[in-house]
């Protein structure tokens, strides 16, 4: 019986040793998200959290943020007009988002993340792709809204939409500032679940809110 106990304590021990230096890991790896600059330092923690997800196996968040660190790849290049690569930058972000879907299904982050997928995929060629891209990014944030409705990053997703689209086809810079200000009071109220949990963009909703631009 004590043999018995012993072999459970230590058992309980490791796992908690275990869980400790994967959130340090984790961590660590999500706070350098902010300091990228090079596609190159994109794809270098793309394969960090890679590795990391394939070692723990049942642990969703590391190839989430596989996919996220992909999907600002693109969306920098993007904001400077290189959009030749978007469409393979797609891609390996979805290969990654795939494998966080497979391991936790009907969550409201991985939608919004296959909504920005498919927006870089759209920015490729956004009048050839509007009716197929885009429609299919709208589909997933509205999935994302009946699975988590008070998520901001739904609403900041949202804004980014209306305050772009000209207003011939449905969007406003003030409506779209209105939805960016939304965004902030429910940055204000929601909690993420964990530490590791996504808590990004509330930078961008400030930024828009600031400058206006």
């Amino acid at each position: 019986m004590k043999k018995l106990f012993l072999t459970m304590l230590l058992l309980a021990t490791v796992s908690i040793f275990a869980q400790t230096t994967f959130e340090k890991v984790m961590t660590e790896k999500i706070a350098k998200m902010e300091q990228l600059k090079t596609q190159e330092d994109f794809t270098a923690l793309s394969n960090d959290f890679i590795r990391i997800g394939d070692k723990e196996k049942t642990q969703w968040l590391p190839y989430y943020y596989a996919a996220h660190t992909s999907i600002e790849k693109g969306r920098s290049l993007m904001r400077t007009g290189q959009v030749s690569d978007l469409d393979a930058i797609a891609a390996e972000a979805q290969t990654y988002l795939d494998k966080a879907a497979e391991l936790s299904k009907d969550n409201a982050e991985v939608l919004i993340l296959q909504k920005m997928i498919h927006g870089l995929k759209m920015m490729v060629d956004p009048q050839a792709r509007f009716m197929s891209e885009g429609m299919l990014g709208a589909d997933a944030l509205s999935k994302a809204a009946k699975l988590d409705p008070e998520n901001p990053r739904i609403t900041l997703l949202k804004a980014e939409d209306v305050y772009y689209t000209p207003e011939q086809y449905g969007g406003s810079k003030a409506k779209g500032l209105e939805l960016f200000q939304k965004a902030k009071d429910q940055f204000a109220a929601y909690q993420p679940k964990t530490a590791l949990h996504p808590n990004w963009g509330k930078g961008e909703v400030d930024y828009f809110l600031t400058n206006k631009p």
